[in-house]
């Protein structure tokens, strides 16, 4: 029984904080509760139903889409990086702590930071000036047309070294001896590339592409801090807050919730089964 008993508190306390609390939420995505009534009325799906009807909620999956092209390039800036520092680079390891770096940065003060670079007369529009580039110089975050932009560009900045990271330690797993024998056969950087860093890191990318279409739809601090939804820039993740705490409409925001986790295992199954899991054998 001793082994049991060890595994038992975190049981207890996976099951107290992770399954009750997913299990409430989906019985509060089928009522009408406000967060404060102890009455619970069932309402059935209609709270689905106003997630996919109501175009204030199918807005934030247009949004979505901005924060989705964002990922794919800081996915393939993630890479070209990776693989660049993989190979014998001067000052390798000051880089990779450049790139690395704004990960480590909390959302909230990278909002803002952006908030005061971007704003009119900041360090962007000053940029701008000083090569002669003021026609291009917006309201950043005063724009319909452009914050969307902006934001996902300041999400790109902030995320790109967590998959410089992860494709980086996956490179540096294909040996060294593979990349002479290469050179010895003629193979360039390109051949190299595509034959044996982009087969040993395919488990990586699939799970950048997985992570890419939840963060596109998980985006919260930078969009909240910097323009709080504002001027059609409002994420899928503040729409449900909103609607959880500012409207008082619990059952919807869950509803949203679930909405939000069945994408994401949806995505994942798809990925499993067009990307399986398969041995790379490089020699």
């Amino acid at each position: 029984m001793v082994p049991y008993l060890f595994v038992l508190a975190p049981i207890v306390l996976l099951v107290t904080f992770t399954y009750v609390p997913v299990a409430n939420m989906f019985f509060y995505s089928v009522t009408d509760w406000d967060g404060l009534d102890r009455v619970k009325n069932f309402v059935g799906l209609a709270n689905y139903v106003d997630v996919f009807t109501e175009p204030d909620n199918l807005r934030v999956f247009v949004v979505s889409l901005y924060y989705l092209g964002a990922s794919f390039v800081q996915m393939a800036l993630a890479l070209y990086f990776a693989t660049i520092l993989s190979f014998r680079v001067r000052l390798k390891n000051l880089w990779k702590g450049i790139l690395f770096f704004p990960y480590l940065i909390n959302g909230v003060a990278i909002g803002l930071i952006f908030l005061n670079f971007i704003r009119p007369g900041g360090g962007l529009d000053s940029a701008l000036l000083a090569v002669g580039l003021e026609s291009v110089i917006r309201q950043w975050t005063g724009d319909p047309e452009v914050i969307n932009y902006t934001l996902a560009a300041v999400s790109v900045w902030r995320y790109m070294g967590l998959n410089f990271v992860m494709f980086l330690g996956a490179i540096a797993s294909v040996p060294g001896e593979i990349y002479e024998a290469a050179e010895l056969d003629g193979a360039n950087r390109w051949h190299q590339f595509r034959h044996l860093i982009l087969p040993a890191i395919k488990p990586i990318v699939g799970l950048s592409f997985i992570l890419a279409i939840s963060g596109s739809l998980s985006v919260f601090e930078v969009p909240y801090i910097m323009t709080n939804g504002g001027n059609g820039s409002e994420t899928f993740v503040i729409r449900t807050i909103k609607m959880a705490f500012e409207n008082n409409k619990v059952g919807l925001a869950s509803a949203m919730a679930v909405v939000l986790l069945a994408i994401v295992l949806v995505v994942t199954w798809i990925q499993r089964r067009l990307v399986p899991e398969e041995r790379v054998d490089l020699t």
